[in-house]
């Protein structure tokens, strides 16, 4: 991807991103975590001024998937419920008991990626 693609993907994408954790709930550490592991500071700078940041290809990709997650939570389900899925305790072998926020977070990309591929096949989705 460009530096041109992601100079004009990173504002909206950052936006997406953080109303995406405030629906869920996440707390900051758990969403820098989501991010790959941005520490602190250019957290907190990410979160004032989205418009300000151009985000590395990974960063964008992982933010695909957890926008791609949001959208298929709010249509298999209501709102209250996609918005708190994410922090549920759930049975599917792939988390083992775990929140699907505990499996994403130990995961990363990789659990991203399951996640959405499971919730798109669950809507029947493409």
């Amino acid at each position: 991807m460009s530096k041109k693609q992601r100079e004009r993907l990173s504002p909206s994408a950052l936006k997406a991103f953080f109303r995406i954790v405030d629906h869920w709930g996440v707390r900051d550490e758990d969403a820098r975590q989501l991010l790959g592991g941005v520490t602190n500071g250019p957290y907190y700078e990410m979160k004032k001024s989205p418009e300000d940041r151009v985000l590395d290809a990974d960063t964008l990709l992982r933010i695909s998937f957890l926008i791609g997650i949001f959208k298929a939570l709010n249509i298999l389900h209501g709102q209250k419920l996609a918005d708190e899925w994410i922090r549920l305790p759930n049975t599917n072998r792939i988390f083992g008991g775990a929140t699907p926020l505990a499996y994403l977070l130990k995961g990363g990309l990789p659990a991203m990626q399951t996640v959405r591929r499971l919730l798109d096949a669950r809507r029947g989705g493409v």
